[in-house]
């Protein structure tokens, strides 16, 4: 072979693993705050909506009718990627709903994670949620489920910073922490958006993204995906070039209009995402 020839096939040889890197192929779920849970939509009415607007599956919120919604979704051939609960740091004793124990017996080899909020204040409120988070973790993996950890604005765990923090005291291999965009956006962190993710990817197992401005309250910081002047796609890119395959989420809350309208609208531009990269 000629030696320009062979430089070429070389370099061709390097650059394909590097375009194959580069493809968006996360699975991408809706979150039920967009698929009619705030409507009471009856949970196989959601799944249905699910399916027909093309999302992997559903990130469900709380610890009741958990084997109702994941039959609907799993006849259907979606997953429920989540459950939204919460750990509290306050009050006589901290705590978590009643219903979670029985919730993850019920999702044992489901591979539903366990997407933990951390709320409330106590003088002693670090230790509570480091003693907390280490009792959901190790009953999930009794079921062999791991334990995500939400930051939320304003809750004790409220930034990656938070998340990072709890979870290497908390130090149990099933816990992981989630980048947010809406509440990363929310603690007006983003001049800090590439540290963020450096710091977060060695425990990254969740990402939530949606359409959003730079600033302002929920009206702007969660709009459908195809709006907003925040730079979604070069987010995703950042996230699939340093490794990150895991799923992602599609944030709705208090998102205005028609539900299925505004699923469409966004599963059309995550497709879009997927032939930009």
């Amino acid at each position: 072979m000629k030696p320009r020839i062979l430089c070429l096939a070389l370099g061709l040889a390097t650059l394909l693993p590097m375009a194959r890197a580069q493809k968006l192929t996360n699975p991408f779920f809706a979150f039920d705050n967009g698929t009619g849970r705030d409507q009471k939509m009856p949970l196989e009415e959601q799944a249905e909506l699910v399916k027909r607007t093309g999302y992997a599956g559903l990130g469900y919120t709380g610890a009741l009718k958990v084997p109702e919604m994941m039959k609907a979704l799993e006849s259907r051939g979606l997953k429920m990627f989540s459950i939204y609960v919460a750990v509290r740091v306050d009050g006589d004793s901290p705590s978590y709903d009643a219903a979670l124990p029985e919730a993850i017996r019920q999702l044992k080899g489901h591979g539903t994670v366990i997407w933990l909020t951390v709320q409330g204040t106590s003088p002693d409120g670090e230790e509570r949620a480091v003693r907390m988070v280490r009792e959901v973790a190790d009953m999930a993996a009794e079921s062999g489920l791991r334990v995500v950890l939400y930051p939320h604005m304003g809750f004790f765990v409220d930034r990656i910073e938070d998340a990072l923090r709890i979870r290497k005291k908390v130090d149990r291999r099933n816990v992981g922490i989630t980048f947010n965009l809406a509440h990363f956006l929310a603690v007006k962190d983003e001049p800090n958006l590439d540290q963020r993710l450096r710091e977060a990817m060695p425990y990254l197992e969740l990402v939530s993204i949606n359409g959003a401005e730079h600033e302002g309250g929920w009206d702007r910081l969660i709009l459908p995906l195809d709006r907003g002047e925040f730079d979604v796609f070069g987010l995703l890119k950042k996230l699939v070039a340093a490794g990150y395959k895991g799923p992602v989420g599609l944030q709705c809350y208090q998102v205005p209009g028609d539900i299925e309208d505004n699923l469409k609208r966004s599963m059309a531009a995550w497709r879009k995402f997927q032939e930009r990269m």
